[in-house]
């Protein structure tokens, strides 16, 4: 069960003047009792409206949840516009134009995004400041082979595939493996997934890019060999007997970090307040989607048309840590499922933002002598978290420190944020 500190708190929301709302309390559905909110308007946001951006995957749900359950409401964010986009191309684009150009403000995003955006790398050497305010999840993502495979079984271990890849190159085979942004979370697992087997990501297979929605729909046309992608596509996959599931991402890294809350900087900047209160209903619609009781209802509303449009059967097994993988038994286990809030899912480490960082000057997205940490420092509002942390009656839920210490991924390979330059220098397969 998640720890959460279930101390009574002041709720606050926009108002011009001190009145009081009728809101329906924190995790209660719609039939519950109301309660009384009191307003207080020193704490009111500059701004109840704000625009972001999410993509059609099972982290995104903190912030649909918030939207379904009144929590950014509850705040005083009353105008949140929860747009789809069609890619994380389309993600940046849109961050790019900032809500004031039609875009919009902030994201449900890929926790290196924001550092590529704030450094000009993904935007035509144009930066565009961002910060990090929350992480939305950890674990839930998936590894996937087309039926070409099947009979390799590959899972973890991806060296089986070494040799039949170089058969089917010799045999004139465009091998492809896709992900969904250059530098992006997928990118990064599914190259150290196949340079962990000896398989370089860029001589012995193509890496091309696909929107989440669309890898489905592509496997099942022959376009690509493996993917990599957020759930519910690799579920999905495996319902249509389309192909299997090598692994869940926590097997390469137990309770790795994954989507973040990312805003412009600009909004964030001269909307403290408003800022404040979207990362406080984020924070407790994590708690919310934490609580066992809550998951049939969370992928219920994730399924409908105006969210995902894919059936609930395609979202729910996973969230319950439920695994078929389409080629082996099908297992329970939950320390691989999606978290939000439970074991810190929610704090933005800065440990694994270096992480992240470190890989892009591995496969030479970033330059060998990028100051990471000083974009840690810029990009990560750790600080804000904790306040909106706090201020929800979360404050023992702050951890001591913001680096989670060395990490050990599934081959034995070590990170340790105070020597980046160390693991590098371990690794066999880079750019660098």
């Amino acid at each position: 069960m998640p720890q959460f500190n279930r101390r009574k708190f002041l709720i606050t929301a926009a108002a011009a003047t001190a009145g009081s709302l009728f809101l329906h309390s924190c995790g209660q559905s719609n039939d519950q009792a109301q309660v009384e909110v009191e307003i207080d308007p020193a704490d009111a946001p500059e701004t109840p409206t704000v625009r972001l951006g999410f993509i059609a995957l099972t982290d995104s749900a903190p912030l649909i949840i918030a939207r379904e359950k009144g929590f950014f409401a509850k705040y005083g964010m009353t105008d949140v516009s929860l747009e789809k986009q069609a890619s994380w191309g389309t993600t940046r684009d849109n961050l790019v134009l900032g809500s004031g150009g039609g875009g919009i403000d902030g994201a449900h995003i890929l926790t290196p995004m924001p550092y590529l955006l704030s450094e000009g790398i993904v935007t035509d050497g144009r930066p565009v400041p961002m910060y990090i305010l929350a992480r939305l999840n950890v674990n839930g993502q998936g590894i996937c082979l087309s039926n070409d495979y099947r009979d390799l079984e590959v899972g973890v271990d991806s060296s089986p595939l070494k040799e039949r890849f170089a058969e089917r190159r010799a045999a004139g085979a465009d091998l492809r493996a896709a992900m969904t942004f250059p530098g992006g979370t997928h990118d990064c697992w599914i190259r150290y997934w196949l340079a962990a087997g000896g398989i370089d990501p860029d001589q012995e297979i193509s890496t091309i890019v696909v929107p989440p929605p669309q890898m489905v729909a592509n496997m099942r046309v022959g376009n690509m060999d493996a993917f990599c992608v957020g759930e519910p596509w690799p579920l999905q996959l495996v319902n249509q007997e389309i192909g299997y599931n090598a692994l869940t991402t926590g097997q390469l890294w137990q309770d790795h970090p994954e989507k973040s809350l990312g805003m412009r900087a600009d909004w964030v900047d001269q909307n403290p307040k408003a800022a404040r209160a979207l990362l406080m209903a984020t924070l407790e619609a994590q708690i919310w989607c934490s609580e066992p009781e809550n998951v049939e209802e969370m992928c219920q509303i994730l399924s409908r048309r105006s969210w995902f449009n894919v059936p609930f059967e395609d979202i729910i097994d996973r969230s319950r840590g439920i695994y078929n993988d389409g080629i082996r038994e099908v297992t329970e286990q939950p320390q691989l499922m999606q978290k939000y809030w439970r074991d810190n899912a929610s704090y933005p480490f800065k440990s694994h933002e270096l992480w992240f960082l470190t890989e892009n000057i591995r496969w030479g997205y970033l330059p060998p002598d990028a100051d990471i940490q000083g974009m840690v420092n810029r990009v990560n509002r750790d600080d804000l978290w904790q306040e909106a942390a706090d201020a929800i009656g979360q404050g023992s839920m702050i951890p001591k420190s913001s680096s989670r210490g060395p990490e050990t991924f599934f081959d034995g390979k070590v990170f340790d944020p105070e020597k980046p330059l160390d693991y590098l220098k371990s690794l066999e397969i880079t750019r660098i």
